[in-house]
């Protein structure tokens, strides 16, 4: 095994940095491995080996015109006369 010689320095938010660090103390995995396998993932795929994306927000009902908000009333109208609906519990376990 190569010796560990090199140093990574990164400020991180407080509150992330105790979250982080908490889940790895369960996990038993100080933050010197995670780093270590990030930096080897990064080595193995040649990318940042997670997703990174800017979600796209629903558009309000400001920002589209009279067509677009008909077409999406229409939507649900047909999903609700085809019975194409799911009770409002899961809607909102699925948004937590």
């Amino acid at each position: 095994m190569a010796s560990k010689t090199a140093n990574v320095l990164a400020r991180v938010e407080p509150d992330v940095k105790e979250k982080a660090e908490s889940i790895m103390a369960k996990l038993g995995v100080p933050a010197s491995v995670v780093i270590n396998m990030l930096y080897k993932q990064i080595i193995m795929t040649k990318s940042i080996p997670f997703s990174l994306s800017i979600p796209t927000a629903p558009m309000a009902l400001d920002e589209m015109d009279a067509a677009t908000f008909d077409a999406i009333m229409q939507k649900g109208l047909d999903e609700a006369k085809a019975d194409r609906s799911r009770p409002v519990s899961e809607v909102f376990s699925g948004l937590r």
